[in-house]
């Protein structure tokens, strides 16, 4: 299987310009030849991210809890669409297919989801990189209190240093990129 991105993002939003950012964002991916691995989701952002990663050559894979089959929509369209029991079976699989993750502006859904992943990395159940897109300075309340948290001893260096900040597209993909991958 091709390099495979699993992206956090909202599912919910409608702000045009967070829906384009998710299509530049696919976009990418397909120009790569990369796979996508998202939530399995047809709407908001999760879909635009989706839809443009297949519109430019690229693979996608969708995950999606049988409970939200009519929340989120599904992907249909997808070159795989996986339907969990639980929004555990969910993040397992999307771990598993990924050998990287990014995550985009989104809710607390996105926020545990790259929080999960984050810890897993910390605790050495993953080597894979994690990335936030801090578009537009999205993540910046967020940093800010973990930069909080570490100044107070509640987060190390090697925590914060397992994850990467980046503030547009191309630098959040490449920082994707492990260099078995280039």
């Amino acid at each position: 299987m091709a390099f495979s991105v699993c992206v956090y993002c909202s599912a919910s939003t409608t702000d045009p310009a967070l829906l384009e950012l998710a299509a530049e964002v696919g976009a990418e991916i397909g120009r790569r030849g990369w796979t996508l691995v998202s939530g399995g989701g047809r709407v908001s952002m999760m879909g635009a991210l989706a839809s443009s990663a297949r519109a430019n050559g690229g693979y996608t894979i969708g995950v999606i809890p049988r409970h939200l089959m009519t929340a989120e929509v599904p992907d249909h369209d997808a070159g795989e669409l996986l339907v969990t029991n639980n929004m555990g079976e969910r993040k397992a699989l999307m771990t598993k297919y990924a050998d990287a993750f990014l995550a985009l502006p989104g809710g607390i859904g996105t926020l545990e989801e790259l929080f999960e992943t984050w810890t897993g990395g910390y605790l050495g159940e993953h080597s894979k990189p994690v990335v936030v897109l801090d578009h537009d300075g999205f993540y910046d309340g967020l940093f800010t209190w973990l930069d909080e948290l570490y100044e107070r001893g509640f987060v190390t260096t090697r925590a914060r240093d397992r994850i990467s900040v980046a503030r547009d597209v191309a630098t959040a993909l490449d920082a994707l990129t492990p260099i078995r991958a280039i």
